[in-house]
């Protein structure tokens, strides 16, 4: 069994990690103060296109790198490690907006959508999440009734990452009320299509250097050539789609928790008390080893789920595990890591209070921890 990254990861790792202290690290302050005037970050996003970070797992065919999982989630974690926003909005662009494209579209969609997606010559968003339904589909508001050979889209969304910035969206609707999550259908809607508009801007704890935006979909006319997998078949490619989408936030969660283990290690042997680093005392040794056990451990829970993933079958078990345990690592070890700092730690000039925000992000999108546990123990109890 063979646990060290191969020469490829290695110098995809490397590429990324340069790339972020050359773009990313220097603005990240800033780019998190900019969350509360709903700035999206463009200059970043375009330098990461250019890296080839915004298609990463889409085929060259339609104008990716075609890279693997791993790849894909050490790449995250670099960028989040950087800044958690920037982080999020790499993980929905990839996994959740292109990625639903990638995996459920025809080949003429593929086409249509994924070489300007894969490059971030335009930015995608996905539209699951409602005022009133979040992790219950069944309740899902949203509808599409068909009309002639296509459909007509009501209804709203929230919490949809890169709203303001996207130009193609993946809407979840109720085409079959009668089969509750078994009729919910995908489709993709343009900027451009008329009765597609951008609400409110989401007032963010965390992860400020994306934005988050309402969706409102009213009156919206859309071919048949819209409809993206089955019909009635869009909660089944939402499963599909998340399973993998969990391993990227559970990169992102352990690169913002390994950035502020960083710090707080840097800092514990810097910062002098009674005559001695802070870092000979037991107190704060036993924070910084629980902290590096459990990044260790989060890290080889990804690393599982993506080379299964990999290997082509499905990962639900093992992405809901990756996601719950690295989320919840990330939260006490950016915790720990204030605490270390102390007083300095809990202001505005110390990172680490951002990354501590930043973390507790991952404990929630893309299903709760309450939810991932719900996965583990169908996954477990159906076996």
């Amino acid at each position: 069994m063979d646990f060290a990254l191969t020469q490829e990861h290695l110098a995809i790792q490397k590429m990324v990690r340069e790339f972020c202290a050359r773009e990313i690290v220097p603005i990240a302050a800033k780019l998190d103060e900019s969350g509360h005037a709903d700035v999206y970050p463009w200059d970043v996003v375009r330098k990461m296109g250019a890296q080839n970070l915004l298609g990463m797992q889409t085929s060259p065919e339609y104008g990716g790198p075609g890279l693997d999982t791993q790849s894909y989630a050490i790449a995250i974690d670099e960028v989040s490690a950087a800044s958690g926003g920037i982080g999020l909005l790499m993980a929905a662009h990839n996994s959740l907006g292109q990625g639903h494209i990638r995996i459920e579209g025809t080949p003429e969609q593929k086409r249509q959508y994924l070489p300007d997606l894969a490059t971030g010559t335009r930015m995608s968003g996905w539209c699951l999440t409602e005022p009133n339904g979040g992790s219950d589909a069944a309740t899902m508001e949203t509808v599409a009734v068909r009309k002639g050979t296509g459909w007509v889209l009501d209804g709203s969304k929230i919490f949809v990452t890169n709203g303001d910035a996207a130009e193609v969206y993946v809407v979840m609707a109720v085409t079959d009320r009668a089969k509750a999550n078994k009729g919910v259908t995908a489709f993709i809607v343009e900027r451009s299509d008329p009765g597609c508009n951008v609400g409110a801007h989401e007032r963010k704890m965390g992860c400020r250097a994306s934005t988050t935006t309402e969706m409102h979909f009213r009156d919206v006319h859309l071919g048949p050539e819209r409809v993206l997998g089955a019909v009635d078949g869009g909660f089944i490619g939402a499963l599909k789609v998340l399973d993998g989408g969990r391993i990227s936030i559970a990169a992102m969660a352990l690169g913002i928790a390994r950035a502020a283990f960083e710090e707080a290690l840097r800092y514990s042997q810097e910062r002098t008390q009674f005559g001695h680093p802070i870092s000979r005392f037991q107190a704060i040794q036993w924070m910084l080893a629980d902290s590096a056990t459990e990044l260790d451990a989060a890290r080889l829970l990804i690393q599982r789920a993506a080379y299964l993933k990999d290997q082509g079958g499905r990962t639900s078990l093992e992405s809901a595990m990756a996601k719950l345990y690295a989320s919840e690592v990330s939260m006490r070890v950016t915790n720990r890591a204030l605490q270390i700092h102390g007083g300095l730690g809990y202001t505005v000039d110390c990172p680490v209070e951002r990354y501590l925000r930043d973390a507790k992000l991952t404990e929630i999108g893309e299903g709760t921890s309450e939810i991932q546990r719900l996965i583990i123990a169908r996954n477990l109890l159906r076996s």
